[in-house]
């Protein structure tokens, strides 16, 4: 009877811990059909897995509440570093990279797979 009760208690904690994640993680089909993979906890990191730059790390995040995250992205292209900012939106990550105090601005929409 232990036996059942333990393992009925950890089914519920191990999927009450994949509700509790944050819903940017996972895997993301860019808008130029690469995939990217955005795992952490405070800091989440975007890391490309497939595709021209596959295994290069592009973006760094911390979330800004209301499924807003802010931090800095790489161009993977010419390794420049930009002001970053993600909005997340059902399946949808709209992303964008600013430079000279959002002057000037590129933004793309990523989709969750």
């Amino acid at each position: 009877m232990f036996r059942k009760v333990s393992l009925a208690l950890a089914a519920t904690l191990i999927m009450a811990g994949s509700a509790w994640a944050d819903p940017i993680e996972g895997n993301w089909k860019t808008q130029a059909g690469d995939t990217a993979a955005i795992v952490g906890g405070g800091t989440f990191s975007i890391t490309l897995k497939s595709g021209k730059y596959a295994g290069k790390t592009i973006g760094s995040l911390k979330a800004a509440g209301d499924n807003k995250y802010a931090g800095n992205i790489t161009d993977p292209a010419n390794d420049k570093t930009y002001s970053g900012k993600a909005t997340l939106s059902g399946t949808s990550l709209k992303m964008s990279g600013c430079v000279l105090g959002g002057l000037i601005c590129k933004s793309q929409t990523w989709h969750k797979l």
